[in-house]
């Protein structure tokens, strides 16, 4: 890895279950790996991996807790569900994982089961905070994008819905109204104020396609945390889409001026929250063939293309920093389709969504076999 690469961490959900069922085993799971926690919803579980610069550690730091999760999974007749969505059939009651956590109580009471998705949350290390909040205003300006490569959520309940990514446009986005941030100090303002005022319940309840992270938030933050994309099976694209975010953001620093949109758009950053937000939303409804809204200029532009047009952008940058070959899954989502598209397409051949699932996780072993 060339010295100007940021670190990268990720915090991968995971729902479990049989080949037909979820199955909550969060609390059992919890007490036997020191590196799973458990999420609100006891059917899903959540790793972490360390901070990292170089690729090949992270696909070791991202593979290995699977791989030791499925095989306790396997002894009892479990596996990983790799759906963002309850896409089996259920009851839809939400089930608490931990009684005693006052802030699951909150959660419970407040969003129920629609909580209930798992995703992978991409962390960069960025220290400067100028260019922290530069990333951040353009990340989510693109934030669609990461969305539409990642979508894996279009089934629900044992029905496929009209969504690519499900668990997007059900997850609850919090507070409802996020605006762009000037700086550091606009950002604490922004938080405090929520907090007072009840839209926020504490400093961890700021879900969004997009936040900042650090170890005393809001005041000491390092990282971008990037929390749009669906639950990603395939490593080597979740790898891609890191790299692909990386590279825009490195492409960024070397361009303030032309590339924050701060700097450059010709819309007002009120405007630009509600352009991104519908972005999202179609994203999440159409991924790949969405028609968004580009930040820039406004020009209506299908998702597919954009992503074309960023990856022609960053073709030099990834030349420089020798990440050209981490691109490649992209391009072939963007040729073959994304996860969801594959398996509506499955879907309407007549293959039941348990069958899916069976075969996409049968895929998922073949890789870590391969990978071992």
């Amino acid at each position: 890895m060339h010295n100007d690469n940021l670190y990268k961490g990720f915090e991968v959900e995971l729902f479990t279950g049989s080949q037909n069922n979820h199955v909550g085993v969060s609390d059992d799971i919890e007490k036997t790996f020191s590196n799973f926690v458990k999420e609100p919803d006891n059917r899903n579980v959540e790793y972490i991996t360390n901070p990292e610069k170089d690729y090949k550690v992270s696909y070791k730091n991202l593979l290995e807790p699977r791989i030791s999760l499925r095989k306790w999974l396997n002894k009892r007749d479990l596996t990983i569900i790799p759906s963002s969505t309850l896409c089996f059939k259920h009851n839809n009651q939400f089930q608490r994982s931990d009684k005693n956590n006052v802030y699951h109580q909150f959660i419970q009471d407040n969003y129920g089961i629609s909580i209930a998705t798992s995703s992978v949350h991409i962390n960069l290390g960025i220290d400067n905070l100028d260019k922290l909040f530069a990333a951040i205003r353009l990340v989510r300006c693109e934030a669609s994008l990461y969305l539409s490569i990642s979508a894996s959520s279009p089934f629900l309940n044992n029905k496929l819905t009209n969504n690519h990514s499900q668990r997007w446009i059900q997850f609850p986005k919090t507070p409802n109204k996020v605006p762009f941030f000037y700086n550091h100090d606009d950002y604490i303002k922004w938080i405090e104020e929520n907090i007072k005022n009840g839209n926020m319940y504490n400093i961890r309840h700021f879900w969004s396609s997009i936040r900042p992270n650090g170890p005393q938030r809001p005041h000491v933050l390092d990282r971008l945390e990037l929390r749009i994309c669906d639950y990603i099976s395939d490593i080597e694209l979740l790898l891609a889409i890191t790299a692909l975010l990386e590279l825009r953001v490195i492409y960024l620093f070397e361009n303030l001026k032309t590339l924050d949109p701060l700097n450059t758009s010709k819309f007002s950053m009120d405007q630009l929250t509600k352009i991104c937000d519908q972005n999202e939303i179609k994203a999440a409804q159409m991924s790949l063939d969405a028609e968004l809204t580009h930040w820039r200029d406004g020009k209506k532009m299908i998702c597919r293309e954009w992503i074309k047009n960023v990856l022609a952008d960053l073709s030099l940058t990834a030349e420089k920093l020798n990440m050209t070959h981490l691109l490649k899954p992209i391009y072939k989502v963007l040729e073959e389709g994304n996860q969801s598209m594959k398996w509506i397409k499955q879907y309407k051949e007549g293959l039941s969504i348990e069958d899916i699932m069976k075969f996409t996780a049968h895929k998922m072993i073949q890789s870590e076999e391969e990978s071992i």
